[in-house]
């Protein structure tokens, strides 16, 4: 198993333990947690779930065809 070295400020590891408290884990497993959490590469299950909830919702042709003008992007 890998191990990692992190710097927090007072602010931050106070709200660390908080948090790692709260779920009843130790600081290095709720770390874990929200690393694979943010690296996750497939929609939770709780999401998918959610795919034709709407019975109402426009498909993308009708979306697409309404003629709206697209919102301006960014320049990166």
């Amino acid at each position: 198993m890998a191990q990692v070295t992190i710097y927090l400020d007072e602010e931050t590891n106070r709200r660390l333990t908080e948090a790692a408290k709260a779920e009843n884990q130790s600081k290095s497993k709720w770390i874990s947690m929200i690393i694979r959490q943010k690296t996750e590469t497939q929609w939770p299950d709780s999401v998918v779930r959610l795919a034709g909830a709407w019975k109402n919702f426009p498909s993308l042709e009708e979306i697409r065809s309404s003629g709206s003008e697209d919102s301006p992007r960014e320049v990166i």
